[in-house]
């Protein structure tokens, strides 16, 4: 299988190596352990420079699992996928419309709350989601149990534990990689759902997005975007989809007004 992370205007063609047999974008808050979960993963096979258009650092990097050679992408570490930062663009603009084969989430056992904020986020743009609860060595010693079973229950995604720093379940993560991209493993990752009054100004916006987005991007986090006053989304839209008038879905002006979902 071929990785997709290639928008119509080839901005993201060099992260997708033409003998690459899938892409995956790894995130995850700052300080969980991401880049030694990357580092784990490719070892000395990694390259750095900067994402197109940005001083943000662009590091990729590549492994090889059961003949398969995988394309790890590593963005920039971020607490939420808002674009209210380069980093947070970059990070938001590359799951979104990179279109990687899968995105990995890592995630701080010992501050698992906090950490799955952006898990959500992420679920919201894409079903092609695993977690990786990393530092899990960390919480054991901090006494903190963790039924990973039952958290992949609830979220609707794999949920992987490892502590990369003692190379301690990567091979696991390998192996749900492969069978979410090559295995055609299905996910259901259950929705977040906000008040009623949120609910109600998505219902009436997400249809109306529907035909300009034709599936390409979900269109219910096209719509929350919105309502947060993102306006930026639309930009991006049109940049890597090459979709028109797409702003002018929403037609009662007044739905773009209702409520900031995230704050």
């Amino acid at each position: 299988m071929k990785g997709l992370a290639v928008d119509a205007r080839g901005v993201f063609a060099k992260l997708n190596p033409a003998h690459s047999d899938g892409v995956i974008a790894l995130a995850g808050n700052p300080n969980t352990g991401k880049s030694t979960v990357f580092n784990g993963l490719t070892g000395l096979n990694q390259h750095t420079g900067n994402w197109p258009g940005k001083t943000v650092v662009l590091a990729k990097g590549n492994y090889r699992y059961k003949s398969k050679l995988i394309t790890l992408v590593d963005l920039p570490g971020t607490y939420s996928l808002l674009a209210n930062s380069a980093d947070e663009q970059v990070a938001r603009d590359f799951i979104c419309f990179g279109k990687p084969d899968a995105t990995v989430v890592v995630v701080d056992a010992t501050c698992l709350e906090r950490n799955l904020n952006l898990a959500l986020q992420v679920m919201e743009m894409t079903p092609k989601v695993i977690l990786c609860v990393n530092l899990i060595d960390e919480a054991k010693r901090k006494k903190i149990e963790i039924d990973c079973p039952k958290l992949a229950e609830l979220l609707g995604v794999p949920v992987v534990p490892t502590a990369a720093r003692e190379k301690v379940g990567l091979d696991k993560l390998k192996e749900a990689i492969h069978q979410m991209v090559f295995a055609h493993q299905q996910t259901r990752p259950r929705p977040v759902r906000y008040n009623q009054e949120i609910e109600a100004a998505v219902a009436k916006i997400q249809p109306e997005l529907e035909p300009y987005l034709r599936g390409k991007i979900d269109a219910r986090w096209v719509a929350l975007r919105l309502l947060d006053g993102d306006t930026t989304i639309i930009t991006e839209i049109k940049k890597y989809l090459r979709v028109e008038n797409v702003e002018k879905a929403p037609r009662e002006q007044g739905e773009l007004k209702v409520v900031k979902c995230y704050k």
